[in-house]
């Protein structure tokens, strides 16, 4: 196999996106682009019904309503040629390690790299948070953050299609 994608004679791997569905505001966006490219299959996973459009490239997953189910069936199957879409950090951290390109709604790409720092952040204001302090919580979503995911999913597509996925 060549960096992930197709092996010698072989079709090549499609590429897949796992949305975190359950609080994610881009969902529309991820169906546009899913139409719009045609090879993509998209993973729409919540623990309750969420309305998907009738294409066979978009497939609902209602998962249980364990703690977890949601992100726990993602990063089962996270890997090279994956897109996983989620703003939970500790499910981001598990698909960058299984090799996913993983993108925040906000359009961060959430990268090996980053996720020392990230994590780090996360464990601090959530034990400031335990200690009663008042972090602010996340800034509202902004149409700025909904053009940088667009510029961010694209590009991940993009990147992995020349790395032989299609």
């Amino acid at each position: 196999m060549t960096d992930g994608g197709a092996t010698d004679g072989a079709s090549p791997q499609t590429i897949e996106i796992f949305v975190d569905a359950d609080a994610c505001p881009v969902k529309a966006e991820i169906y546009r682009v899913a139409q719009r490219t045609g090879a993509v299959n998209v993973f729409v996973v919540a623990n309750s019904f969420i309305s998907v459009p009738r294409d066979p490239a978009i497939q609902r997953i209602v998962v249980d309503a364990a703690p977890d189910a949601a992100d726990d069936w993602i990063a089962a199957r996270a890997r090279p040629g994956a897109i996983v879409v989620t703003a939970d950090i500790l499910l981001a951290s598990r698909c960058v390690k299984a090799g996913a390109d993983v993108i925040s709604p906000t359009g961060k790409a959430l990268t090996e790299a980053r996720m020392g720092l990230v994590l780090a952040t996360r464990n601090l204001l959530d034990d400031l948070r335990s200690q009663g302090e008042i972090t602010g919580g996340p800034k509202p979503f902004s149409p700025r953050d909904r053009s940088a995911f667009l510029s961010a999913l694209d590009l991940a597509i993009v990147r992995l299609r020349r790395r032989g996925f299609a």
